[in-house]
């Protein structure tokens, strides 16, 4: 069946109205009509099977008939700080991320991004949210995830005590993997974790250093050097194997 997110001020009185590129795709490409079943989420995390009432030119109807008990989050939080990538890599970050269930996503500024921006001048913020949000339709995911404005390295360092575990993948370490890093920590108390990537010159000698000192693990993801876009969805879908559902939910 159909999911569609609506804002949560487009729900009143069990109904709900649904406007632009769904309203399209909804009459246009799914051809659904009057009677035709629908899931709406509120966009915060509640799903509702629902019965289309009304199709014209400006919105859709929906009346909420039921309360769906659906959650297809994962049970860990992870949040993915992107060293900056050239071109349009962040899109292709954000969509797969999204699939594996990350909380959110946040471009990096680092010593070695390339690209250089003036700023508050990023402008691709729009574009990255809605393919997280289509992303979201696609995987069947619960919540939308954030894609937050780019952060620089310092500003990271003070969001330490906001996560129980920092991860850093770093291609000079070549002896701690995260196998060895999970053994030594209680998977029970950590339920915050943020996954921090180089760009594509990797991270300084000085960054590593500073990440260190607020607690981070500088781990290997192995012999093979990946590229930055790939670094992260590895690393992810490690830890949600380990702590989430990747693995499966009785594991």
């Amino acid at each position: 069946m159909n999911k569609f997110f609506v804002p949560f001020d487009h729900i009143n009185d069990s109904k709900a109205r649904i406007e632009g590129d769904d309203l399209r795709h909804i009459y246009k490409v799914l051809r659904l009509t009057v009677k035709d079943k629908i899931i709406i989420n509120d966009s915060q995390g509640t799903e509702y099977l629902s019965e289309i009432t009304e199709i014209n030119k400006d919105n859709i109807i929906a009346l909420l008939k039921e309360k769906l008990a659906t959650n297809n989050e994962c049970n860990i939080d992870i949040h993915l700080f992107q060293g900056m990538p050239k071109l349009d890599k962040m899109d292709l970050v954000v969509q797969k991320a999204v699939e594996l269930g990350i909380k959110s996503v946040t471009p990096l500024y680092t010593e070695r991004v390339i690209v250089k921006l003036v700023e508050g001048e990023y402008k691709r913020l729009g574009r990255l949210q809605k393919i997280a949000l289509e992303a979201c339709k696609q995987s069947k995911r619960t919540l939308i995830p954030r894609v937050n404005k780019p952060i620089n390295f310092n500003e990271f360092l003070s969001l330490k005590g906001d996560f129980d575990l920092i991860i850093v993948p770093y291609e000079n370490e070549d002896k701690t993997g995260l196998k060895s890093i999970l053994k030594s920590i209680s998977k029970e108390k950590t339920k915050k974790i943020a996954v921090v990537i180089g760009p594509e010159g990797g991270f300084s000698e000085y960054e590593i250093e500073s990440l260190k000192e607020v607690g981070a693990k500088i781990i290997t993801l192995g012999p093979r050097i990946l590229r930055t876009e790939t670094a992260g969805l590895v690393c992810t879908s490690l830890l949600m194997y380990e702590f989430g559902d990747l693995g499966g939910i009785n594991t």
